[in-house]
């Protein structure tokens, strides 16, 4: 049943008469919004001034007992927040998904940023592309980007089953950092380049400012975890901690990335459909055919040179003068695909099919040979990548094979042309008939994914674990108190104090501000980034787990709009 929460009874009432949704205007200027039968859209949309932008600029969702429904876009041209209240105990996230029109239509994008220079945040919350008669819209995607210069922040965010894009966009030079998320089961029936997580869309043709992903997991998709194409040019590539467990095709295509650092990351079985021969080589390359890998850089071209470049483009010399200004780093990242999918690829291949296929590798030719080349490439670092099984529960690798939604049976049907209404994918969620019904919580795959391979537990740069972090330490996430808007500004000491090896750290913000909360050694090194967002006004708590570091005194620090405070915390072992 849904729940109606009410500050005070007589404007509960008033509140219920006027509209069939209650949504409470807070200081800070942050709307509650809770679910009842009225669409999402319906109260987002409707919440604007006469000129179009949103009348708040935070809306916070706080039904956790049944599911937020959405009928049509909406379509936000201003800046704004939307922001979920997490079960204190379980830490369930509020879920939003598509309702079933009166015609039997399902609507296709929640979410439209039309606003330039405009700023948007999504956290904790749970974004599924599963109507409430357990259909999925093919075209579906959740955020979808139609501006330039758009800044997009997503933490904490499940996408489940966006079949075409989780993260679309069309603007030039937008940004996005995305931390903390969990992709999974993105798999359309009969398309196979499409399931990706974010896309500059067709045909590429946008400059992107800078993509940062931190921290997330991609389980079981089609396509790219991020293609900005690159067939312009983008600026800052960040793609750090994160675990892709099964692609269908790519991981990346971010040929031309200027600057940029992949590291720490687990790839699994990715582009595990390998390259049919018809696919190779234009359809995962730009400029130069080659077998295509994990990793996979090409040159710029001229008109990229020019942007890149501006000082040297009257030199002859310009093309070469620019590649040895690019930078990229590549390290300590795990890469593994499983006997049964490498035996099944060299099994299809030996025994003649109508189509066999290219397998990728961790780097190709072209690849290894820029990251060799100190001379032009001087900013191409590589180093302690290693190909090793991370001992995944085994549900995992089950995923190969299972009889059903299993990955070999779907690879068979698409390389044979016969795809139709099948899927693949790991524990499928399946939609509930009753009025508060609300997707499985924690994620089905949440004890299979603490893998037991020692050396990548503490294998990345930092010495914390390869690939997503959060499947060991749970959602390393900001907790809202509840206890009302502070006063002030203020960092509390940690508690407990002295510990081993987690703790727990409060601040408040009397306004919404942009917080950095980090940890120090005595040296006055970084070991630890544990928020680094815009908040809205409110009191927190931060868990810190400390378990790989050694004991001593450390400092942790917020810097929050003008207020910056450290304090001293004690680890014993």
């Amino acid at each position: 049943m849904k729940l109606i929460l009410t500050i005070a009874f007589c404007f509960a009432l008033c509140a219920l008469v006027l509209a069939p949704v209650q949504s409470l205007a807070a200081p800070g200027d942050t709307l509650v919004v809770y679910a009842t039968p009225l669409a999402l859209n319906d109260v987002i949309s409707s919440d604007t001034t006469v000129g179009g932008a949103q009348a708040h600029k935070v809306y916070l969702l706080v039904s956790r007992d049944t599911t937020y429904l959405y009928t049509d876009p909406m379509t936000v041209k201003s800046d704004i927040t939307v922001l979920g209240a997490l079960d204190p105990v379980t830490k369930r996230p509020p879920c939003i998904q598509p309702a079933v029109r009166p015609d039997n239509s399902i609507p296709t994008n929640p979410f439209t940023l039309n606003g330039k220079g405009k700023k948007a945040m999504f956290k904790n919350l749970y974004l599924l592309n599963l109507a409430t008669n357990g259909s999925a819209a093919g075209d579906g995607i959740a955020i979808q980007v139609s501006a330039d210069s758009i800044s997009l922040t997503v933490d904490n965010i499940v996408f489940e089953e966006w079949q075409t894009f989780a993260i679309g966009y069309n603007g030039n030079w937008d940004k996005f950092k995305i931390t903390n998320c969990k992709f999974r089961n993105m798999v359309h029936p009969n398309q196979w380049y499409i399931g990706e997580v974010l896309r500059n869309e067709w045909p590429g043709a946008a400059y992107t400012d800078s993509v940062i992903f931190r921290n997330n997991t991609m389980f079981c998709i089609n396509g790219y975890a991020s293609a900005t194409v690159t067939k312009y040019y983008t600026k800052y590539f960040e793609f750090v901690h994160n675990s892709v467990i099964y692609t269908f095709k790519n991981v990346f295509f971010e040929f031309n990335t200027t600057d940029g650092k992949i590291s720490d990351n687990l790839f699994y079985a990715p582009w595990s459909g390998a390259i049919s021969k018809t696919e190779y080589p234009w359809w995962d390359q730009l400029w130069s055919p080659e077998v295509g890998s994990i990793i996979d850089m090409d040159t710029l071209d001229l008109v990229k040179d020019s942007l890149f470049n501006p000082a040297d483009v009257a030199d002859p010399n310009h093309r070469m003068l620019s590649e040895a200004k690019r930078k990229l780093e590549v390290k300590n990242n795990a890469y593994f695909w499983p006997t049964t999918l490498t035996n099944f690829l060299t099994s299809w291949n030996d025994t003649a099919h109508v189509d066999s296929v290219y397998r990728p590798t961790w780097m190709n030719g072209r690849t290894t040979g820029m990251f060799a080349d100190n001379t032009h490439w001087p900013g191409f670092v590589e180093s302690g990548n290693l190909n090793a099984d991370p001992g995944f529960g085994a549900s995992i690798p089950a995923v190969v094979t299972q009889a059903q939604d299993g990955l070999i049976d779907w690879f068979v049907l698409c390389r044979r042309g016969t795809l139709s209404t099948t899927y693949w994918g790991y524990e499928k969620t399946i939609v509930g008939n009753a009025a508060n019904w609300v997707p499985p919580w924690p994620l089905p795959e949440a004890n299979d994914m603490k893998y037991s391979n020692a050396t990548l537990k503490t294998g990345a740069t930092d010495g914390g674990p390869v690939g997503d972090p959060n499947w060991f330490a749970g959602t390393v996430g900001v907790e809202e108190q509840g206890t009302g808007i502070p006063q002030e500004y203020s960092l509390s000491q940690n508690y407990p104090n002295p510990f081993n090896p987690s703790t727990k750290i409060r601040f408040a913000l009397p306004t919404a501000s942009y917080v950095a909360l980090k940890v120090y050694n005595v040296l006055g090194q970084e070991v630890a980034s544990l928020v680094n967002q815009t908040l809205v006004a409110g009191s927190y708590e931060v868990a810190f787990d400390a378990s790989r570091l050694p004991s001593g005194i450390y400092m942790y620090k917020v810097d929050a709009g003008n207020f910056v405070s450290t304090k001293k915390m004690v680890l014993v072992k």
